[in-house]
């Protein structure tokens, strides 16, 4: 795998205002907002979670209703952009599996066509009415630019689940959210947002989540969008709940390839995995005498 000539990538995340049923107005706003990050100079674009769909449904029929399969008309507006603008196109997508299923998934695609498909495999409050989980690790792509990871927004809070992906070389992870908005302190970031820091600094790796923003059937987004760098730190964002934004950050994504911290210590180097085993399982139920 070898980069470009250029030292940096520029990765954009498109924080979107989507409505749920509205297919030809999310695939309008999608378009807009890719061609937006392409006339910025983007190499990477990412959307937000369920882009296609919105994300508030009122019960399976109706989610079931707007789930698209991935030869669908949302994913081929996103090759046919990608291929125009030489770029890469991460963003949640509500599939129709192969099974009939209904997913909450992560796509990408480049100009050579859809590349990898992610299928959340953690489902946050009652996804499970309407989605089946994925069940498997997430993907690592070789592109352009170097190694791309996907997750979808609740799956990146399991670190034992981010992990796998910088051991098997991910630069950068892309990670398509709907944040809904939860009181928090005056002054305080999003807990959200601090996690995506932590996962990227502990995992030296960079990392673009794309919320949402506005408000859908009473939601209230957190739109939070942010891009991370390799030590934690917001290198774009977060951006507000107020409205769509376009995020744009240089990341030097072959810096990612050095896990070292210091002259002593290596993120990965240091880990002693036999230490940890234990805890890669099932949690134990309580017993009478711990309760």
């Amino acid at each position: 795998m070898t980069f470009p000539n250029a030292d940096t990538t520029r990765v954009a995340c498109a924080q979107l205002t989507l409505r749920v049923g509205d297919r030809d107005g999310n695939r309008a706003a999608a378009r807009e907002a890719i061609e937006r990050a392409a006339a910025a100079g983007a190499d990477v674009v990412v959307l937000p979670e369920l882009t296609n769909s919105g994300y508030v449904f009122h019960d399976t029929a109706e989610a079931a209703s707007l789930a698209e399969p991935l030869d669908g008309p949302t994913l081929a507006d996103w090759t046919t952009l990608a291929r125009r603008h030489r770029m890469i196109v991460v963003g949640g997508h509500c599939e129709l599996d192969e099974d009939g299923l209904i997913r909450d998934s992560a796509v990408l695609v480049d100009p050579t066509g859809l590349r990898a498909v992610h299928r959340k495999a953690h489902l946050f409050g009652i996804e499970h009415e309407f989605f089946v989980p994925g069940a498997e690790l997430p993907p690592v792509v070789d592109t352009s630019v170097g190694r791309i990871g996907l997750l979808v927004c609740y799956d990146q809070e399991f670190p034992e689940y981010v992990r796998t992906l910088a051991l098997r070389g991910a630069d950068l992870l892309c990670v398509p959210v709907n944040w809904p908005l939860f009181p928090r302190p005056e002054g305080e970031r999003p807990s959200e947002v601090i996690r995506v820091q932590a996962n990227a600094a502990i995992n030296r790796m960079y990392v673009a989540a794309c919320d949402r923003a506005g408000t859908e059937r009473d939601v209230l987004w957190t739109g939070a969008s942010v891009i991370v760098d390799l030590d934690g730190f917001p290198v774009a964002g977060p951006a507000t709940e107020t409205g769509q934004d376009l995020l744009i950050a240089d990341c030097a994504l072959a810096g990612a390839r050095d896990k070292r911290v210091g002259e002593h210590n290596d993120v990965l180097g240091d880990r002693r995995p036999e230490l940890y085993r234990s805890i890669i399982g099932p949690v134990p139920l309580p017993t009478e005498e711990s309760r």
